[in-house]
């Protein structure tokens, strides 16, 4: 497929890696002889490692068939992850480098989880914007704390740390945020 063709979402092998494209500008100069460029934002598959790449608008790249199957997480098996689809009950394994910073948002029951196989291969975990985790440990809260905006350290049930407002206590489940891992609410 050519460089002009190319759609947000798209699948692409460059350089020998599987690409997705996140993001296209495209810029033609005025002047008389210019070519049309097409700017590239790209995330590997697996990885998320990002790419910026300019090509001309007769460049070719390969697309890549990417399939998305959503999965239940089921447990965890030495270094692996394994997944079973929602609707056949096929199980999916992907390691512990396929999954990455990933694994500190994995807990039984989360749903709204994506493996994304190449060839039937599975290669990367696409995760729901927000899961629910427990507070394990915290300070305590403050009295009369309840109306400022300060930020406390919180350790989360599956090992991750992230900072919480101070009126949260140990024991209660607050929704974090996959993309930025941040406090997103009460759940």
């Amino acid at each position: 497929m050519r460089a002009a063709e190319i759609k947000k979402g798209n699948v692409v092998e460059h350089e020998g890696k599987v690409w997705q494209v996140r993001d296209i500008e495209r810029s033609s100069p005025q002047g008389r002889g210019g070519n049309v460029t097409y700017r590239l934002i790209m995330y590997s598959v697996p990885g998320g490692t990002k790419l910026d790449v300019s090509l001309r608008a007769e460049d070719e790249l390969r697309e890549t068939e990417l399939v998305r199957r959503a999965v239940t997480y089921s447990y965890k098996d030495g270094d692996a992850y394994v997944f079973m689809d929602s609707e056949d009950y096929t199980q999916y394994t992907l390691d512990a480098s396929a999954i990455g910073d990933a694994a500190g948002y994995l807990v039984d029951g989360i749903e709204g989880c994506y493996v994304q196989l190449i060839e039937d291969a599975p290669v990367a975990l696409q995760l729901p914007q927000s899961v629910a985790l427990e507070v394990v440990e915290t300070a305590p809260e403050l009295k009369g704390a309840t109306a400022t905006k300060r930020p406390k350290p919180a350790k989360l049930s599956t090992g991750i740390e992230i900072q919480v407002p101070e009126y949260i206590s140990t024991g209660e489940k607050v929704y974090v945020n996959t993309v930025t891992g941040e406090f997103a609410g009460r759940a």
